[in-house]
């Protein structure tokens, strides 16, 4: 029997992307259907390399062909991506599709570890990935990507970013010795991140993340005016004095003078897991914090990443980490992250 290119897609228009809401031909994300006897071929274009649902849909992708077309052809499924986005505003970092901000309302919540470890994982699924380190008096990026004492370069009168694994860098620690304090006033931090997203020359980027410093000041609301950002990413740990301060950055994320998208939450520090017995939980710092902020406000809970002490070697060294429990909790976090960042740009498709 002949099967058509109609007979596919009117199959696959049964399969739905759940954060989307509508089926994957309606959305323009099947391409290339190629058919050879009983062999069928098609791609599938989603909206992130770290879309946390590929294999579901995958799956119901074959199911669907194999159910309404025939059960004797071979469905071959080749899932693809192509980074969304909805930015209007093109003057300040043209070529960066999303940027998100890394925020918690005070310092010692692994607020760094946390953007760091997050591009990492995004870059591992496959997308273009940089991280900017907005923390002017406090840079860690140059330490947590092992990159201290380097310096960036120029090309055609624009800064050029550090690279290292296969992520775009830039930090004010690039620019000042170790040992030196930046002792600047408010306008004069502000303006070192302006320079930051006007000449520096970030190229082609899926994600861009900012690590921006704790609390709220100067820095937050530059960013906030002169930044198009997609949204924020607010930490915190489950102590409850870390979730009364994450409180106050969500609350200046959604005054009605900066109204940042807040993506998600994300609890850190959750519990901690000795090496000789990673299926032990100790809750150091209580429990429930992450989830209580998120039922208060309604915000996402993007994922819990537990303390080991892998991480704190692999920050200090500047490697990535190597727990395999830690790994995958960040690389769930960042499908959930962009998994947000798709929603909210399906959201203003719609």
């Amino acid at each position: 029997m002949n099967y058509t290119e109609e007979d596919i897609l009117k199959a696959l228009s049964n399969v739905d992307d759940p954060d989307l809401r509508k089926d994957i031909v309606t959305l323009g994300m099947v391409k290339n259907i190629r058919i050879a006897g009983n062999n069928v071929a098609f791609d599938v274009e989603l909206t992130t390399p770290a879309c946390p649902l590929k294999d579901m849909i995958r799956n119901a992708c074959i199911n669907a062909v194999q159910h309404l077309v025939s059960k004797e052809l071979t469905v071959i499924p080749n899932m693809t991506s192509r980074v969304t986005s909805k930015r209007e505003q093109k003057e300040v970092l043209p070529g960066v599709k999303n940027i998100i901000a890394v925020a918690s309302g005070k310092g010692g919540v692994g607020k760094s570890t946390v953007a760091v470890q997050l591009a990492r994982s995004l870059r591992r699924a496959g997308a273009m990935v940089g991280i900017l380190d907005a923390d002017i008096y406090g840079p860690s990026i140059p330490t947590m990507m092992g990159l201290k004492g380097q310096h960036p370069g120029a090309e055609d009168g624009r800064m050029q970013p550090l690279v290292k694994d296969g992520l775009k860098i830039i930090s004010i620690g690039f620019l000042v010795a170790d040992n030196q304090a930046i002792i600047w006033r408010g306008p004069m931090a502000s303006s070192a991140i302006r320079q930051f997203t006007t000449d520096v020359d970030w190229g082609e980027l899926d994600y861009l993340i900012l690590d921006l410093p704790p609390g709220t000041g100067d820095i937050h609301l530059t960013i906030a005016q002169s930044v198009p950002l997609t949204g924020a990413v607010v930490v915190t740990t489950p102590q409850e004095v870390a979730v009364a301060d994450c409180r106050k950055a969500i609350g200046m994320f959604n005054n009605q003078h900066i109204n940042i998208p807040i993506l998600g939450l994300v609890e850190n520090m959750s519990w901690f897991s000795p090496p000789e017995l990673p299926e032990k939980k100790y809750f150091l710092f209580g429990q429930g914090g992450g989830q209580k902020l998120s039922e208060e406000f309604g915000i996402p809970l993007l994922g819990q990443i537990p303390m080991t002490e892998n991480i704190m070697t692999a920050s200090d060294s500047g490697i990535e980490i190597t727990d395999v429990q830690v790994r995958e909790s960040y690389d769930y976090l960042a499908g959930e992250l962009a998994r947000q960042v798709a929603i909210k740009n399906g959201m203003q498709t719609a």
